[in-house]
């Protein structure tokens, strides 16, 4: 063979081994750093390739629909549970993961329901959904006190004070979940009698609301038109960052409710057909460090369920009481999916709500 023939089977050669070192992952946007990303690349001496997607059903959509080629995905834990029951995830070899023992396992436990054993899933980004608020406005309001009830959302003797300054998700299973917690239920009950209270109790609040607002609630929180927000930890922690930034004169504050809180643990997982699950193993671990899960919470303000991550957490983060949770010490629930059957009443019932019938 001569050494021009040579060099070029060597090329190709090289060039294939290049290829096949690439990890493929589809993420929630904004899940992941840059920084992170390209610290993780250095570390294994990998190609890190993302797509995203905005919420579980697209994700699911896309796997059922037949989508090949992933090594990973990051589904909330009730998803993580769907993936399971279809097959597509396979179990994590702890073996090559020593990080796994920086998890608090107040978070494992909360997992267990949806991946028994805690064998397929590690937990990575959490949030809580709970009520923001303008502490300044609510105080001349004389409502502050209430902020750590969702009767500040729901009770229209307390919501008449503040009329119009109130948005609530546009989502169903968070605005029921918070009802039903509201009337001392369980968050996923899908007992009829329970639905149809937790309806009744949104009829009688909607009127003091201004919107059900899932896309500018953090806007409009930051610029002082509405004082009452019920939303997601991390996006009320970028509203009370933006407010300080922009010297607001008021008071930005979020907290957890007496009556309990819908928790949301976004995990790191590997499909059954993933072509690189040795670089997704390296990937978990990766992301198991104390100092690479610290910078999830530093950036966008989501709770850490790695213990670890806490020493590198900066001091304003440090100092945020929901972002330093104990999920064994507040009454926190993950929400189940629904059966067909569920849905389809739940739909009826909030459509129900919406046009107010």
């Amino acid at each position: 063979m001569n050494k021009i023939a040579l060099a070029a089977l060597l090329a190709v050669a090289c060039g294939s081994a290049a290829a096949e070192d690439v990890l493929h992952i589809y993420n929630w946007n904004n899940a992941l750093s840059p920084d992170t990303a390209k610290r993780f690349e250095q570390s294994c001496k990998c190609k890190l390739v993302q797509d995203y997607y905005g919420d579980n059903e697209e994700m699911l959509a896309k796997l059922a629909a037949g989508a090949k080629g992933y090594d990973m995905v990051f589904p909330t834990a009730f998803a993580v549970n769907t993936l399971l029951k279809q097959g597509k995830l396979q179990p994590l070899d702890k073996s090559r993961l020593p990080n796994w023992k920086n998890l608090n396992s107040g978070y494992l436990a909360l997992n267990q329901p949806f991946d028994p054993g805690n064998r397929y899933a590690a937990p990575t980004v959490v949030s809580l959904t709970l009520i923001g608020y303008n502490a300044t406005q609510l105080k001349k309001a004389g409502v502050e006190g209430k902020s750590n009830s969702w009767a500040l959302v729901f009770d229209p003797a307390l919501l008449a004070k503040i009329k119009g300054k109130v948005t609530v998700l546009d989502s169903q299973r968070e605005l029921m979940a918070a009802a039903l917690m509201y009337l001392g239920k369980d968050a996923n009950s899908t007992n009829p009698a329970d639905w149809k209270a937790a309806a009744e109790t949104i009829r009688k609040a909607k009127p003091y609301w201004a919107a059900f607002n899932n896309q500018s609630y953090i806007k409009e929180l930051t610029v002082g038109n509405i004082w009452v927000a019920l939303g997601y930890s991390n996006d009320l922690f970028q509203a009370q960052q933006d407010a300080k930034n922009a010297k607001r004169p008021f008071e930005l504050a979020y907290r957890p409710q007496q009556e309990g809180n819908v928790l949301a643990i976004d995990n790191m997982t590997i499909l059954k057909d993933a072509p690189r699950p040795d670089l997704a193993h390296k990937f978990i671990n990766f992301m198991l460090d104390g100092k690479n899960a610290s910078e999830i919470s530093n950036q966008i303000g989501a709770t850490n369920p790695v213990k670890a991550a806490e020493a590198f957490f900066k001091p304003q983060i440090k100092a945020n009481p929901v972002i330093m949770l104990d999920p064994s010490k507040g009454k926190y629930v993950a929400l189940k999916d629904l059966d067909v059957k569920s849905r389809r009443e739940l739909n009826r019932l909030w459509s129900q709500v919406k046009i107010g019938r």
